[in-house]
């Protein structure tokens, strides 16, 4: 408990900004996948992103912490169910977080209202760490917020397992997203049951095929299991979507606006 403590008691956005520096400083210093050019450009307009995030967040962080122990408080879950030790429960969260993630995921591919937000993060054409950022914030706030507040309703779900889920998925996000290479041994060992960068590169793949692939964060067992998972070598990924390969469209302002604009598919 005292390990939790301390992990959940340190600033989420410390952590946020420990990670972006690391992640960005070792792309700058070893050899890189793919060869980009303007990252500090890169960089700025990804962390706009971000501030605007943090911004609209602090309002609705409330209602989510809200919602989720109104729920508990109600005893609302099928956790609730059983008696399970404290532990194994919050390992049991952290995976039920991921899956309702899994979920809402693939729904923001196949529902035009939720792509048109989503398509933002797939802008990019030049993946690195600060794509991490890339997230229209309607989408974080609301769409994936209120996917929170069902999860704990469906689940039982408590703001503890939340906030241990979060930690853990910035670090896997940090390093799939990042720039970097790496073995490809840990495609074989920890890559069959957790998301390995190979894994989201695929994700970001130029051609719909792929891209309609690997939804999970953390257990790439969700994309396994229900027939998602795909796999191809990184020299041959092709990052971001055709619709948005112009340079005026991988500004702030216009991916900002862009969930409101008729956009086709390509």
């Amino acid at each position: 408990m005292e390990i939790l403590d301390a992990i959940l008691n340190v600033d989420p956005n410390y952590i946020i900004i420990g990670l972006l520096a690391f992640f960005f400083t070792l792309e700058q210093l070893l050899d890189n996948p793919f060869s980009f050019k303007k990252r500090g450009t890169h960089l700025l307009q990804n962390i706009l992103f971000q501030i605007v995030f943090f911004a609209i967040n602090l309002f609705f962080i409330s209602i989510l912490v809200y919602c989720i122990e109104w729920l508990n408080a109600h005893e609302i879950g099928l956790l609730f169910l059983f008696d399970i030790p404290f532990w194994i429960k919050l390992i049991l969260s952290v995976m039920l977080f991921d899956f309702a993630t899994y979920w809402l995921h693939r729904a923001s591919h196949k529902v035009p209202l939720l792509w048109r937000l989503h398509r933002v993060h797939h802008s990019d054409t030049t993946m690195d760490s600060s794509t991490t950022f890339r997230f229209h914030p309607i989408e974080l706030a609301i769409i994936y917020q209120g996917g929170n507040i069902v999860a704990a309703g469906i689940f039982g779900l408590d703001v503890t397992a939340l906030a241990f889920y979060y930690f853990i998925v910035y670090i896997f996000f940090f390093l799939e997203h990042s720039n970097l290479n790496y073995p490809k041994w840990l495609n074989t060992t920890l890559g069959l049951i957790f998301v390995m960068p190979d894994h989201h590169r695929v994700h970001h793949h130029q051609e719909q095929f792929y891209t309609d692939s690997n939804f999970a964060d953390i257990f790439i067992i969700w994309d396994r299991i229900f027939g998602t998972f795909k796999l191809i070598p990184t020299a041959q990924m092709n990052y971001g979507l055709i619709e948005f390969e112009e340079e005026k469209k991988q500004s702030f302002l216009y991916l900002m606006k862009s969930p409101f604009i008729n956009i086709k598919r390509k």
